[in-house]
């Protein structure tokens, strides 16, 4: 089995950290936050010191941080990853960051000839834990086949997007689809009450018909319909509404970049940041529902 240097063990990081343990591989793990490390210390995660530390000698790589600058800080400073891995280690990041900073730092592993893909997931924590992940890959084929072996163990869903970038891109268009969706269930639920139609009755009617989508019948934002889904947690996070600020920010930086017209992706934007700025940051963001009723 493999040797793999975990970086970032917050929410989604510490459940994907799990899968690769119990697929029988040893994790040397590294996060700032010291208690996190901690926590998976009894599971048999091995406590690096550093970054550098816990790269030292691993056959893999595995990155889960919260933007592009801590990427480029974990990967190209003179203490980071580049510097001390293993010529021969396969380099996964699995941030959701912008589409250039992912470029530079693959482009900056390509020329020490070391492998690097961007894989940013899909899923939320329930399919972090669950090892049932759908990872967007960016990289050369040959990358994306060093890879996948390490995925494998952490999703359910490996796909090659495109040269590196692509996981980034598809993650933010996807994102903002779904956002926008979940935008449009949740006024279809609010509009019913306010019409007297059952949620129930909607739900059963929708999810039959043509306004049938995911935030609908996955994650539908009203308690009843779907016993999984967070409305009946009290929109405790499966995928909080801050990250979904942060990733309608990067699309529309990179539409705004690329010349795209998503006029809608803008508005749900100025939803979600209006939600989040109501402090709901870390409440699901199907929670927007809730918003939505208030007027």
């Amino acid at each position: 089995m493999a040797t793999i240097a975990f970086i970032g063990l917050g929410n989604m990081g510490s459940g994907m950290a799990r899968n690769l343990l119990k697929a029988g591989h040893q994790v040397n793990a590294f996060d700032l936050n010291a208690q996190a490390v901690a926590a998976l210390e009894v599971d048999g995660v091995v406590a690096a010191e550093s970054a550098a530390h816990a790269v030292k000698g691993a056959d893999a790589v595995v990155t889960m941080l919260p933007a592009g600058q801590h990427v480029k800080t974990v990967y190209l400073e003179p203490d980071g990853v580049l510097a001390h891995c293993r010529p021969e280690a396969i380099l996964m990041d699995c941030s959701t960051i912008d589409v250039d900073s992912a470029r530079e730092v693959i482009a900056a592993a390509a020329q020490k000839n070391i492998l690097m893909v961007d894989a940013p997931v899909s899923g939320g924590v329930a399919a972090a834990a669950a090892g049932s992940l759908t990872f967007m890959v960016g990289g050369t084929a040959e990358a994306f086949d060093a890879a996948r072996p390490y995925l494998d163990v952490m999703g359910a869903n490996i796909i090659h997007a495109g040269d590196a970038g692509a996981g980034q891109a598809a993650k933010i268009c996807n994102n903002m689809m779904l956002a926008i969706q979940m935008i449009s269930v949740a006024e279809g639920f609010v509009l019913a009450e306010k019409l007297g139609l059952d949620a129930q009755k909607l739900f059963d009617i929708s999810s039959k018909a043509s306004g049938q989508c995911w935030s609908l019948t996955s994650y539908c934002p009203v308690p009843g319909p779907v016993p999984t889904s967070p409305a009946n947690n009290d929109y405790k996070p499966g995928f909080a509404a801050a990250m979904m600020l942060k990733d309608l920010r990067l699309s529309q930086s990179a539409a705004k970049n690329s010349g795209a017209q998503t006029p809608l992706g803008a508005l749900a934007e100025q939803l979600y940041s209006q939600y989040t700025e109501a402090g709901n940051a870390n409440t699901d963001f199907s929670g927007i529902i809730n918003m939505l009723r208030k007027g």
